[in-house]
Parts: structure tokens; sequence; C-alpha cells
């Protein structure tokens, strides 16, 4: 890594082995502000939490925090919070229902699509000479997929279409299956002591599961009957579980076996629900198999499965940010989605539900935020940034195929995603524009009637 000419080679190519600083370094984060949320697509909300005109929900690109509103025409904006004038924040609300907003310093009152409406004393105060058409908020670049809204601070970026590529086929099956759309239940917002890096890379890690989660899984079986899965188990799935790169969103996928019953790619798994919900669960999910094989086509409705998966820069997990708030630490805002149409028991059952593996007192997060924080801190050991960490597991066995878009793993246990995630953070960190930074084509057919936002 060079610090001097900002040009960073922190991977090598096949050892995998990645320079610990990229997570301690301020100057690599406040490059990473930049480079990379200065200028990726990044989730920021989605469209039901904010279902009506004039209503607006608080969030962030990187550390910018952002206003997302519905004005009155319906239309979707993302804006800075922060008044033109001396740099007050506009609401401290999360999320609620207004027209306009008006500074609390020297109220300065600005529309919900962003432009100044209202100035004090602008007659007299300014000599009537402000100009007011330049002075509205600092609004990002907008667009949508399955009902989630993303924004980019940077107007000349490629559409979100072909930032997400190929990804998309298999992003389908768990945001765009469903003719009503999903609903976001939350979030849940905790701040845990690691780079926001590392539970981007944990995302496709499937090495860590009967290790790190061991007491879990063994409280699960116990309790729930639910199998253990050894490492060696793992490992003899070459050909059912599979990781996927493209454009540096890594995704973990299973094809089922042909022939097996075909069950809806539902966000809900009523397996997993108790009582009187999971019967109505079930049966809600055989009334919309149909559906979703007239969305997704025969394939993706009735053999793939996505699993873990993150969205470049940092979406992990599903709908959910990964907001950094410096080199130590990270804001973490856990959504359960659910689809609209599900009757609510099923959403009330799901909403209890959804934190259990993840989220604030989630089973699974319990054990893996102590990885992420040591995992982050070890770039504070003079010795152990000497010793750099080795990613460079299945470095060699992934390639491309004719049946799955992207660059395919050979077996489920495997890092070519977390190479794949750092070989794209280097992309956008040493390009100078969006010119500078490679997207791959979209290749793949996507059977059925769901596209980006239908």
């Amino acid at each position: 890594m060079v610090a001097k000419s900002k040009k960073y080679d922190i991977i090598e190519p096949g050892t995998g082995k990645l320079d610990r600083r990229i997570f301690v370094d301020q100057q690599v984060y406040d490059d990473e502000m930049e480079k990379i949320f200065g200028r990726a697509w990044n989730m920021v909300a989605h469209v039901s939490l904010i279902p009506n005109p004039n209503d607006f929900f608080l969030s962030y690109i990187g550390q910018d925090p952002v206003l997302v509103t519905r004005d009155a025409d319906d239309k979707i904006h993302v804006m800075l919070n922060m008044c033109r004038h001396r740099g007050n924040r506009l609401t401290r609300a999360d999320d609620g229902n207004a027209k306009s907003f008006m500074c609390t310093y020297h109220g300065w009152n600005f529309n919900n699509d962003g432009r100044l409406s209202d100035v004090p004393g602008e007659q007299e105060a300014y000599y009537g000479e402000l100009n007011k058409s330049e002075l509205g908020l600092i609004e990002a670049k907008v667009d949508t997929y399955a009902g989630i809204i993303f924004a980019t601070w940077d107007h000349d970026s490629p559409l979100l279409e072909a930032f997400l590529g190929d990804a998309r086929w298999y992003l389908d099956t768990t945001f765009n299956y469903n003719e009503a759309g999903l609903i976001a239940l939350g979030p849940q917002k905790w701040i845990e002591n690691c780079n926001w890096k590392t539970p981007v890379d944990n995302c496709s890690d499937n090495y860590h599961l009967p290790v790190t989660h061991m007491s879990n899984t063994l409280a699960r079986h116990e309790i729930l009957g639910a199998p253990m899965r050894s490492l060696t188990e793992l490992l003899q799935e070459p050909n059912q579980n599979h990781h996927v790169q493209v454009n540096g969103h890594g995704l973990t996928f299973t094809v089922v076996d042909e022939g097996e019953p075909a069950v809806s790619p539902s966000v809900i798994d009523a397996r997993r629900l108790r009582g009187p919900a999971q019967a109505v669960a079930m049966e809600f999910e055989e009334s919309k198999e149909a559906e979703v094989e007239r969305r997704l086509g025969t394939y993706r409705a009735k053999r793939l499965r996505l699993g873990n998966h993150s969205l470049f820069p940092n979406g992990v997990l599903g709908f959910r940010l990964a907001l950094p708030r410096g080199p130590y630490k990270t804001e973490f805002w856990h959504f359960g989605m659910v689809e609209a149409d599900a009757p609510e028991e099923v959403k009330r059952a799901y909403s209890i539900a959804s934190g259990s593996n993840n989220g604030a007192a989630g089973l699974n997060e319990q054990d893996d935020m102590d990885n992420w924080g040591q995992v982050t801190h070890a770039g504070d050991s003079f010795i152990g940034r000497r010793s750099r960490a080795v990613v460079a597991m299945g470095a060699g066995h992934a390639s491309r195929n004719e049946e799955w878009p992207g660059v395919v793993s050979d077996r489920y246990i495997s890092e070519n995603n977390q190479r794949g995630f750092y070989d794209r953070w280097m992309e956008f960190m040493n390009a100078d524009s969006w010119s500078d930074v490679p997207i791959e084509p979209i290749t793949v057919r996507f059977e059925g009637t769901a596209g980006m936002n239908v």
C-alpha cells in the first residue's frame, strides 16, 4: 500500500495475503468515504418506509446523513440533511410526514423536494440578492430495485441496473418474487466495535459456521431438532451450494435437486415460526407458488435459493445496512423483510422472529461481533501488521460457466467472494472517476415477468 500516491495494492493475487492496515488506518478510511461511499450506489431505505406523500425517513450514505423523502407528486428524493446556510441539520426525527423542513438556527425553510422556499429577512438582510434557486439541498442520484431505494452522490454513475448486473438474477429470488412487494420491519440499531468491511467479509464466510456458531447450532439441535452440520458435510457439497461474485457483490446460493417439492423462496421461513402462525405461513407460501414461477421462471422459482449475500459496498445479509462510523466502529441497521400481502399474524410472528439469528440480540450476531472486532484490532498490532491476513481459500478454483452468471466457486467453502470484494475495493479506491471503474456487462437472460421495479 503506497500512501503518498493514494494508490492501493492491498491483496496479493494468488496468495490472497491482505494488508491489515485497511481496517484501522484513518487515511484509508477518509479515502473510502470519498472514493467508495461518495461514488457507489448505496442502499439507504425501502419504499415501504415512506409509503405516503410527504413521508420522510432519515438514513446515511457512509457518514453523510440524508433525508429520504416522497414529495407531494410521489417522487422520491435523497438529500443531504444539512441547511445550505451554515450546515445545521434540518431534522433529527427518524421519520415522519412533512411538506417542508425548517432549520432551527436561522429559519431557512426547504420544501421536501429540496428547494429553498423561504429565507427570513430575504429582502432586507440580503438586499433581495440571494439566489434561492442555487441553494437547494444537495441531492443524490436516486433509483430503486424491488422497492429498495439506492442513492449515489456521483451523478455520472452508471445506471443502478448496470451496477447490480447479473447479481440481480440471484437477488430476485429474495427481493422480487412477490407481486405485492415486500415491507421493511424495523430497524434495530446498534454499534459494534469493528471496521465496516469485516461484516461484509463475513457474509460469504461459511468456513466459520461449525466453529463460531457451535453453541447456537447445538442449542437449536437440542431444543428444535435442527441438524448439526459439520465442516466435513459442508465441504462435501460442491454440486449444490456455491459462492458467486459479480461486480463486487458476493452471494451464496443453493441449487435444489430437481423433483424436490417446490417451496416459495419467501423470506418468511414458515418452518421457523411457532404456534398458529406456522400453519398460516405455510398455507400462504403454497398459495404463492404459481405467482413466484410466473415472476421468476421455473428454474429460479423451483431450484434456486439465495443464501448469505452482500451488496457492494456495505449492504449485508439482505436489506441491512453496515454504516461506517470511523475505522473502529460500525453502526448496524437491521430490517426484517416480509411480504406486503402476508396475513397479519404472520407479519407479527416474523417481526418477532426476524432478530433471533441476526440483530442486537441475535444468537449468530453475538458470536460474530466478537470476531469482527478482533479482526479489526489485529491491525493495531505492530507485529500483526507485518503479517498479512491470508484470504487464499479456493484461489484458482472459481470460474465462469454457462449455467450460473458471475464468477462461481467450485466449492461452498471458499474465499472467492472475499477476494472479489477486496479487488472491487481497490478498483474504486484507485479510480479517479467512474470511467476508471470496470462494470461487467449483463449477460444472463431474465426469465419471468419480474423487472427492476415491476
